[in-house]
């Protein structure tokens, strides 16, 4: 039984293919293995946080984030990896990698938000919910800002609620993964 995700409507059910795969050979799963693992990919410029337009970003260093996110994801039972690149190809090929063994991606593509046709089709390849999360309103911004890229191939966006849009994003990913 494969994951299904259909991105025309909100749901998510099925086995996961790690889990199924293990189940099928007999094995017993750890405690880690049975959790859900979320991805989170921040975009370029966001390890710069805590140090560049506090008025839109906060002051929150993206380190802090990070620590939020894995304390959130693990108060939902779930166990959250974050990585940040400021090179798109490095962001794609982290994308690849949530093909396999990852429940759900979170992912602030940040300026590539608006330019990025690899990371769009990257997303489309999978069959997991991803959330696009922005720290600032993208649409009370410059106008170039207000278009996205992936707005039509994510499951959700969170955009104008500072680091708090990643917790949110990971408590809709818990329960939109719940086993």
């Amino acid at each position: 039984m494969r994951s299904i995700f259909n991105r025309g409507e909100a749901y998510f059910t099925g086995v996961g293919s790690r889990d199924h795969k293990r189940m099928l050979l007999g094995g017993k799963m750890s405690e880690n293995e049975k959790k859900s693992k979320i991805l989170v990919i921040h975009g370029p410029n966001l390890n710069m946080l805590g140090r560049r337009e506090a008025s839109f970003y906060g002051s929150s260093t993206l380190e802090e984030i990070d620590k939020e996110i894995e304390k959130t994801a693990q108060e939902c039972g779930m166990i959250a990896e974050t990585f940040q690149s400021n090179h798109e190809g490095e962001l794609v090929e982290k994308i690849h990698q949530a093909m396999d063994g990852y429940d759900a991606v979170i992912i602030n593509p940040a300026a590539y938000t608006h330019t990025s046709v690899a990371i769009r089709d990257a997303i489309l390849m999978l069959e997991i919910p991803v959330i696009e999360v922005h720290l600032s309103n993208i649409y009370r911004r410059e106008p170039f800002r207000h278009k996205s890229m992936i707005a039509d191939v994510v499951a959700a966006r969170v955009a104008g609620f500072g680091k708090e849009g990643y917790v949110m994003a990971v408590r809709a990913v818990a329960n939109m993964t719940a086993k």
